[in-house]
């Protein structure tokens, strides 16, 4: 295992972290407004929506990101293993998302078959931009320090995207559309792919692999396989990871859907009469309403990641997230007390919430890094995409359970696309959507950590003895 120095330039953490505001901007598109996307702007049925969502994600899942994993690991170039893949999909990941959100005139049936057809191709290219990208961080640095920093740097661009996609989007669909959602909807898609696809190529050229494996350390997919199933801390951080993309992908999915038919509007357009100074060109109160309440959960959760490095090298990865997580929790599911009037404590919620939650982004994915040293420490062989991968199983599995239950509980609840007013079930459906069912995952991840069994001294221990061998 041969390494270079492993300390990072500030240039190349920004570098890094461009890429995933690049991959940002699609996922939390996916997050925020798929189930949106294809029920109130594409015309698809709450039941149709669900099962394109479920049977798309789960073919992506368990299909794509084992054979990326795989297939990123056994890569060989003069520009390493993962930062290759980065470029050779920036072009394609950009045209894909072009088209998974476009809204061709097709009859019913050809509608269906178009989404899935171009929801499939937008996950494989994901998966094959993302995954590598991910796995990049595992060798970039063996310093746990470092590799904290980078995530953290990693994590703003994330915040980054989820800003502006979660404040500004909606507004700016309104207004590219001129007020048709569907054109709306093409146009910004069709700015983000280009400014994605820059961004991507950026990242190619900043960053530098660094921990490369020896030849005589090269192993079967058998062997890798195997070495993942031995590895108790992978198992965790698979189901964790799927948990927590489950509970983000059913509130982010649903916020849109709960400002438009539970919150008070009187009440909320009063409540935002000191920001409409500051944002006057925002559409309607709505639109306004929903940029401000993930904005605020999103800028508190950046002072979160801003915090996180520095309780995470004190402290251990698995307690701060563990803490953090479960106060984030908390503030979910005080969500289902507050009646629709209660505008003010409705977003003072969501900006504790973010704040919490902030903590526990980054740490995330270090954790998932750590459990490739802990295989390799194990092992002595080194597997990093395909640990990476099965953590993209987690996500792309989280996404697509979250994703279609929005859209299957609001057909549970009588949700009626399109309609100007909800009845009563439906109504109090998406305040169950914004509460207590994306407060179950965090909860039960809450609990696996005490499972999890690299603490701060086993860190330590990894570290140095990984050291020492690369030596």
């Amino acid at each position: 295992m041969s390494t270079s120095s492993q300390k990072i330039s500030v240039r190349e953490k920004i570098g890094y972290s461009l890429g995933d505001l690049a991959a940002n901007l699609v996922f939390q598109t996916l997050v925020a407004y798929l189930a949106y996307f294809y029920t109130d702007i594409y015309g698809l049925r709450t039941k149709d929506a669900s099962l394109v969502i479920l049977v798309v994600g789960i073919v992506a899942a368990f299909g794509f990101n084992p054979i990326m994993g795989v297939i990123a690991d056994r890569t060989n170039t003069r520009w390493g293993k993962f930062r290759p893949w980065i470029l050779w999909t920036a072009v394609p990941l950009g045209i894909a998302s072009m088209l998974a959100f476009s809204t061709p005139d097709f009859e019913y049936k050809g509608k269906v078959i178009y989404a899935v057809i171009t929801y499939t191709l937008l996950l494989m290219l994901y998966a094959a931009n993302n995954l590598p990208y991910s796995a990049l961080s595992g060798v970039i640095t063996g310093d746990m320090k470092e590799r904290n920093s980078i995530s953290s740097y990693r994590f703003i661009g994330v915040m980054g995207a989820q800003f502006f996609v979660q404040v500004f989007m909606y507004d700016l669909i309104l207004k590219a559309g001129g007020g048709d959602k569907a054109v709306g909807m093409e146009t910004v898609m069709t700015w983000l792919a280009v400014i994605g696809t820059v961004l991507l190529i950026i990242t190619f050229l900043t960053t530098k692999e660094r921990i490369i494996p020896t030849p005589e350390q090269k192993s079967s997919v058998k062997e890798d396989i195997s070495d993942l199933f031995k590895n108790k801390p992978w198992v965790i951080m698979l189901t964790l990871t799927t948990l927590v993309f489950i509970t983000l992908a059913m509130k982010g999915g649903s916020y849109v859907f709960y400002f438009e038919n539970y919150v008070d509007q009187a009440q909320l357009k009063s409540f935002l009469g000191p920001f409409k100074a500051f944002l006057p060109t925002f559409e309607n109160d709505t639109s306004l309403g929903l940029g401000v309440f993930n904005g605020g959960g999103i800028l508190f959760g950046l002072i979160g990641i801003v915090l996180s490095k520095r309780l995470a090298d004190k402290f251990g990865k698995r307690i701060v997230f563990g803490w953090s997580l479960f106060v984030s929790t908390l503030f979910i599911i005080l969500l289902y007390f507050y009646p629709p009037q209660s505008v003010g404590l409705i977003f003072a919620t969501q900006i504790l919430h973010g704040f919490f939650y902030g903590i526990s982004t980054p740490i995330l994915w270090a954790m998932i890094a750590d459990v490739a040293d802990f295989s390799e420490w194990k092992n002595n062989r080194r597997a990093t995409a395909i640990i990476f991968s099965a953590m993209m199983v987690g996500l792309k599995l989280g996404l697509t359970i979250g994703s279609s239950l929005v859209a299957w509980i609001l057909g549970v609840y009588d949700y009626v696309p399109y309609a100007a007013s909800q009845v009563e079930n439906a109504i109090h459906g998406t305040k169950m959507l914004v509460s207590i069912y994306p407060a179950i995952p965090f909860l039960i991840g809450c609990g696996l950590l005490f499972f999890y069994e690299i603490n701060k001294k086993m860190e330590v221990q990894i570290e140095n003895d990984l050291k020492e061998r690369r030596t």
